[in-house]
């Protein structure tokens, strides 16, 4: 078996632009776009917010990790993970050694992005609220990871595509 590397792995908050700039990444480089999330969807035959609800977040995170694990070893273009996949200590350790894009974003634009009345089970109740703690538990988990780190805040996806793609060496 042959194993492959990513050619970059996306790490960010909600509303960082990991799904859209994963996909034009993928593009401009001639390669596959993976998402964990859609894994996870697939193998539990229901959306992220449905798990969470019906199955918990703890359920939830298994199933992340063993989609990042998968993907790691198996997928070679651009790979995007959850917003939270971070909070692993094993997914921390799979990283080690890849390519890891943090995709950087202010509250504000995260807000504008994700939207307060978006399906997303982390952020019930104050929405607002909700984002401003996950983003700032998660920055420094975000930051250790990554070898490259891009500031998306009022940024079109062509100029950061071209950032991310300069920064790869590509």
């Amino acid at each position: 078996m042959t194993v492959t590397t990513p050619t970059a792995v996306l790490i960010g908050p909600p509303g960082s632009g990991k799904s859209t700039l994963g996909r034009l990444l993928a593009e401009r480089l001639g390669v596959r776009f993976r998402d964990t999330d859609a894994d996870v969807e697939a193998v539990a035959g229901k959306p992220v917010g449905d798990i969470f609800i019906e199955d918990g977040e703890d359920r939830f995170r298994e199933l992340e990790l063993a989609a990042v694990r998968q993907a790691l070893r198996e997928h070679d273009g651009i790979l995007s993970l959850g917003g939270g996949a971070v909070l692993s200590e094993e997914t921390q350790a799979l990283l080690d050694g890849h390519t890891v894009v943090y995709l950087q974003v202010g509250l504000a634009d995260a807000v504008a992005r994700v939207g307060l009345g978006a399906a997303r089970p982390l952020l019930v109740l104050n929405p607002r609220s909700q984002l401003k703690k996950l983003m700032e538990q998660r920055r420094p988990i975000y930051e250790r990871l990554a070898v490259l780190t891009v500031a998306t805040d009022k940024r079109e996806p062509a100029e950061l595509a071209d950032e991310i793609i300069k920064g790869l060496g590509r």
